[in-house]
């Protein structure tokens, strides 16, 4: 099962986080969000469009123009920026796939199923912008260390097992 936002909810998270980071320091271009955000530039306007138009950002045109927050980044909610870009988050339809939910029966799973979304509405709601840029914040600035390989040398292994080769081989001469 994948619980995962749809890609319009995705990169709306993607680029207010971008505009959290850089709440007061002046608008954001949408190529500078859409660059640094990994984000189609020629859509980031019309993702962008029903979050200015429910008043989380303000965009102005033109040369000087660009995207910001038209809050404080503490203010906006996770949940408040996917309803705005996905719509409510609700199961509208029978999460057993065509099983019995209708307006006057319910599924088994109905009534656990909603509590779970309420859950996930709820932690939504409390979590922050402002607090998503600081994770993002602190997650940039980790040094970035080489992967490690999980290929172990044959000439390596052949030391481990030949050490232990030659420990058993003692223990069984002092046995002997």
């Amino acid at each position: 099962m994948e619980i995962a936002l749809e890609r319009r909810g995705d990169y709306s998270v993607r680029a207010v986080i971008d505009l959290a980071r850089h709440f007061g320091k002046g608008r954001r271009k949408a190529r500078e969000i859409a660059t640094v955000m990994d984000i189609p530039v020629r859509y980031l306007p019309q993702l962008l469009a029903p979050l200015v138009h429910r008043g989380l950002l303000v965009a102005t045109a033109g040369p000087e123009g660009g995207y910001a927050l038209a809050r404080d980044p503490a203010s906006i909610t996770v949940l408040e920026v996917i309803e705005a870009a996905e719509g409510p988050l609700e199961s509208p339809r029978c999460v057993l796939r065509g099983g019995p939910c209708d307006w006057d029966e319910t599924c088994p799973l109905h009534e656990t199923w909603g509590r779970a979304r309420d859950a996930l509405a709820a932690e939504l709601g409390r979590t922050t912008f402002a607090e998503l840029a600081a994770v993002d914040e602190a997650i940039q600035s980790r040094p970035v260390l080489p992967r490690k390989s999980a290929h172990v040398e044959p000439v390596a292994r052949l030391g481990v097992r030949d050490n232990n080769m030659k420990a058993r081989a003692s223990r069984r001469s002092a046995r002997a």
